[in-house]
């Protein structure tokens, strides 16, 4: 199991300076920006930039892509200056060995069954839900669930009330959220940000 007070969260889709400025005064080890199309959280690059620049050195700012060229995933990255990638999508040990070069931080998402951290290059690990970016929970909880050798993060439908049940479940290394911190689908909610933050670490 992993100690609460050393978990690492990630706070993902935000849009505006408060979620940012929230995310990162609550605790937050890293935010993420959405740029892959199609979702009510997408961001451009520059509206990115101007967020990232709020962002202290010690927190990672994440780009998250889906399915994206990997020219296009350089691009975003470099024009908003996000300091790592998560690839979310059918992308090859290919595609993570073509960003590496650029010596930013690679996310690897998938909802497959996965036996380690780093079989792609990827620096950090995400399990997700089938459905990213839903709120639909999986069923983290079952006995075919066997967690990754080194470092992940758990994701889909967790929320201020589950994580630490799925911290304790899972022992997972970090978690990983979006919807279950919003009042509205896309919308942040301060409160829930903090609460989320709050009980991943075993403190409320």
């Amino acid at each position: 199991m992993t100690d609460g007070t050393s978990v690492f969260i990630k706070i993902c889709g935000l849009k505006t300076a408060q979620d940012v400025a929230v995310a990162v005064a609550a605790g937050a080890d890293a935010v993420g920006f959405v740029f892959a199309p199609g979702s009510p959280r997408t961001v451009d690059a520059a509206t990115a930039r101007e967020l990232v620049a709020g962002v202290p050195d010690g927190v990672l700012t994440v780009g998250v892509f889906r399915g994206q060229p990997v020219d296009e995933v350089r691009r975003f990255a470099e024009e908003s200056g996000v300091r790592a990638v998560q690839l979310h999508g059918e992308e090859g040990p290919e595609d993570f060995a073509a960003l590496r070069a650029e010596g930013r931080t690679l996310l690897r998402a998938t909802a497959r069954h996965v036996e380690r951290c780093g079989e792609y290059g990827e620096d950090l690990l995400l399990i997700d839900a089938p459905d990213p970016g839903s709120g639909k929970p999986w069923n983290w909880g079952s006995a075919e669930f066997t967690a990754p050798a080194g470092r992940w993060l758990l994701a889909g439908g967790l929320t201020p009330e589950n994580v630490g049940e799925a911290l304790s479940v899972t022992g997972a290394w970090g978690v990983d959220v979006s919807s279950g911190v919003e009042r509205e689908r896309g919308v942040k909610s301060p409160q829930l940000i903090r609460a989320f933050i709050t009980a991943a670490r075993g403190e409320a």
